[in-house]
């Protein structure tokens, strides 16, 4: 191709692909610096719910030794890590299955249960793989409106047709932070018929309080069309390594397993999973430093007269007014947040929960741009 050509793919595409726009993810440190002349040292990014701790040290230590074999194919199986697992959850190792992140984990699910023809249903504001998995498929998206920015349970059990396969439901709500209590899901699912599969997405799970988290997977045993699915994105900082899970029954597990790609997870990924496991201190100390750091958080917007959506993540969604301003005015204070306009809520702001000089830096340079407008 001579420099300056271009060319149109002219082989024809399914048109359900065509219509998805695609996942914008938070913006690198790395970008902003190189886009405004920052200092990547001078940046604070709270764009991407990462932990502000970083990853277990155990888990480093395995992913470093794990390194050595980086030339081989890894466990197709994931034999180690399912196992543990299994015996963490108190489950049989059939009904594992290991995804490239958690994400991965949904987009199996509908592949192996959605189509042209059929339908999924899912509240308005979540998490936005569960539209992406959708439309991917040629499925019909139902998207029930929220209540009070959270997923309205019985609204969505009413929105159920004849070719409804899938409810996403996502726990805590990933942009929104809203949580449905246990008794109000275990609740749900005894009503939803038993031909479709209710996806639990507990992403964020290690960082409700001790009163919020349920018993989400020992319900498989009574409702064999849940699939609960969790990640080592979040609370044990492995984001960068991209390695999640889904638990369900052996006969739902086995057909995600059927479609999973043959190396899914790294070897690396599965080493630092596995070690990360059995790192509680680590969970305690990034669960403490984020329940710190919402209430830094949170008290910072109230003395700024900013309201925000009571979140159980491991970030806080606030109301800014013109939110694609102020997004580019921190931007370019070296202040990364996270805009979530795409999902319904164009007059705020992501923000994720960091370490306090973050929480700080964050609070003060947003004070000076609403000063400033």
């Amino acid at each position: 191709m001579s420099e300056g050509n271009t060319y149109e793919v002219r082989v024809p595409a399914l048109p359900y692909v065509r219509s998805i726009a695609p996942y914008q993810p938070g913006k690198p440190i790395s970008e902003v610096a190189r886009e405004l002349g920052l200092a990547e040292a001078d940046i604070v990014k709270l764009a991407s719910n990462e932990n502000p701790l970083g990853a277990s040290p155990h888990a480093m230590q395995a992913a470093q030794a794990e390194l050595t074999e980086v030339a081989r194919y890894p466990d197709g199986s994931g034999f180690l890590l399912r196992n543990a697992l299994a015996d963490y959850h108190n489950v049989s190792p059939e009904m594992l299955v290991l995804g490239n992140g958690s994400n991965d984990v949904l987009e199996l699910a509908s592949i192996a249960f959605l189509g042209p023809g059929l339908s999924a249903v899912y509240a308005q504001h979540c998490f936005v793989v569960n539209q992406l998995a959708t439309k991917a498929r040629g499925a019909e998206g139902i998207e029930v409106p929220a209540n009070d920015f959270g997923h309205d349970l019985q609204a969505m059990r009413k929105a159920v047709r004849d070719d409804t396969r899938i409810i996403f439901v996502s726990n805590p709500n990933n942009p929104t932070g809203t949580f449905v209590t246990p008794a109000e899901v275990r609740d749900f699912l005894q009503q939803v018929p038993a031909n479709v599969l209710v996806v639990l997405d507990e992403a964020y799970y290690e960082y409700l309080a001790p009163g919020q988290q349920s018993g989400s997977i020992a319900w498989i045993s009574e409702f064999p069309n849940l699939l609960v699915t969790r990640t080592f994105s979040k609370a044990h900082g492995l984001a960068g390594l991209r390695v999640g899970y889904g638990v369900a029954h052996p006969s739902v597990a086995d057909l995600m397993n059927r479609i999973r790609q043959p190396f899914n997870v790294s070897n690396v990924a599965q080493a630092a999973a596995l070690a990360a496991l059995g790192d509680a201190e680590f969970i305690e100390r990034s669960v403490e430093l984020n329940r710190v750091g919402m209430k830094q958080l949170t008290d910072g917007f109230a003395s700024l007269g900013l309201e925000w959506i009571e979140s159980s993540g491991n970030f806080v969604t606030l109301r800014v007014g013109d939110a694609g301003r102020v997004f580019k005015q921190l931007l370019e204070r070296g202040v990364i947040v996270r805009p979530v306009a795409g999902y319904g809520l164009p007059e705020h702001l992501r923000v994720s929960i960091g370490l306090e000089s973050e929480n700080s830096r964050l609070l003060e340079t947003l004070g000076a741009v609403l000063k400033a407008s």
